[in-house]
């Protein structure tokens, strides 16, 4: 039987989910990108964890390996990523983001925050207090949950 804790916990791991995926497809749809949503997603993935292997990459992303190896080549075609050898294993090589690839997942963040400035300014300095003490909560949660190359 489960306590109340656990109880509350789970529904507020599902509003958690449930509004950071509506506020992803909210800014995303408001946004105006240079590329599609997936790439862009990709772009901030690579960005996230740093050099990173193909495998990593595809682990994180929740997708099969030769499905992340086709999406990186789509990036590494239009020079918005670039591999470089594994120093741990020759055999492999890293991927991380050309000097374009950050200018342009840069330009893709801007839109959104853009699309979510309007939003924000409607609400009070008290709620803007409140958002913000629930992002540095949520941020601590994951940095311990799930940290990421740059972070460990």
């Amino acid at each position: 039987m489960y306590s109340w804790r656990v109880i509350e916990r789970q529904a507020v791991g599902n509003d958690l989910l449930r509004a950071a995926a509506r506020l992803t497809r909210w800014a995303s749809r408001h946004a105006s990108f240079e590329l599609p949503h997936a790439q862009a997603r990709l772009l901030a993935l690579v960005d996230e964890l740093g050099p990173a292997r193909v495998s990593a990459l595809a682990q994180a992303d929740h997708t099969s390996q030769p499905a992340m190896t086709t999406a990186l080549q789509r990036l590494e075609a239009d020079r918005l990523v670039h591999r470089v050898a594994d120093p741990a294993d020759a055999r492999a090589s890293l991927l991380s983001l050309t000097p374009r690839g950050r200018a342009t997942l840069e330009r893709v963040r801007a839109a959104r925050l853009a699309a979510l400035a309007p939003t924000l300014d409607a609400l009070d300095d008290h709620d803007i207090a409140r958002l913000r003490a629930a992002i540095e909560v949520m941020d601590d949660l994951l940095v311990r949950a799930v940290p990421t190359r740059k972070e460990s």
